[in-house]
């Protein structure tokens, strides 16, 4: 059992037992809306999708989580930025609501991307202010709705939630040389126990995890991870290079290693969760 939106979102409902989880993977999408004119080339476009993500952490319905992804792609518009995180010199009017860029706009990676990569710009031109808001409309404000009723019927059901939001980083990025970074906003949007049981999981399993550096979580776990309201948020980055060529975008012999290992994460997420609402059932 599933749910659809042609173009913008795909979620995959839990297989038997439901268990409060939700993983999420926002900047996988691959499906290019035709009226995207880019100016870089499209293969160099395509690098900054967070490629397979959404294929690593795909049994996770079989342990009774929801897995919901996106479809369009993070260039076209950033499900993990806030709606007004737009700069204001890519419009060819004025916005009309206050608009609150972030160093992300600034740095050309704000809700709606100027540049493909460092001294690439995306766009030949500015955007309309009807386009723009219309991306806002058809995907942006979807997939979180997606997101928030995930969360909310979890809470509702079983008193708490659990959510992973999933990405990918570059191999060439800050990232350190760690194979994972789990980011909690600085201890702000989950429990610690939560966090602990992830970065000890990826421990286990020979990986070197980094937390909250340096990526600590953007707008997903910022705006849903509310742990005093039983609401845990976290940001997962996997390094690209342990699964695949990031400059063809072709998997090697490491996806399979990678996916067995966050299978193995999710089984142990989801475990905790179904004995933490246990747990709290019998309080």
């Amino acid at each position: 059992m599933g749910f659809v939106i042609e173009g913008v979102l795909v979620r995959h409902d839990p297989v038997g037992l439901r268990l409060p989880v939700l993983f999420d993977s926002p900047h996988s999408g691959s499906v290019y809306p035709p009226d995207f004119r880019h100016l870089c080339p499209f293969p160099v476009l395509r690098q900054a999708e967070d490629t397979y993500v959404d294929e690593l952490f795909g049994a996770v319905p079989a342990f009774g989580a929801t897995l919901l992804c996106a479809l369009f792609p993070r260039t076209y518009i950033d499900a993990n930025r806030a709606a007004d995180d737009l700069d204001p010199k890519l419009l060819d009017g004025r916005w009309p609501l206050p608009l609150r860029p972030s160093a992300k706009s600034a740095g050309g990676l704000g809700l709606i991307r100027t540049l493909c990569r460092p001294g690439m710009p995306l766009y030949p031109d500015k955007l309309s202010v009807e386009e723009v808001a219309a991306r806002i409309e058809r995907y942006y404000h979807p997939y979180h709705a997606e997101v928030a009723a995930a969360i909310n019927a979890n809470v509702t059901g079983f008193g708490a939630s659990w959510h992973v939001d999933c990405h990918s980083m570059p191999s060439c990025g800050d990232g350190g040389g760690a194979d994972f970074v789990v980011g909690d906003r600085d201890g702000t949007t989950s429990e610690r126990a939560f966090v602990d049981l992830v970065v000890r999981t990826l421990r286990a399993h020979g990986y070197a995890v980094a937390l909250n550096h340096p990526y600590k979580g953007v707008e997903l776990v910022r705006r849903y991870g509310k742990p005093g309201r039983g609401r845990h948020s976290i940001q997962l980055e996997v390094n690209r290079r342990l699964y695949m060529n990031e400059e063809t975008l072709e998997k090697h012999a490491g996806f399979a290693v990678v996916q067995r290992d966050l299978t193995a994460l999710a089984r142990e997420i989801c475990a905790y969760a179904g004995s933490r609402t246990a747990r709290r059932a019998a309080e």
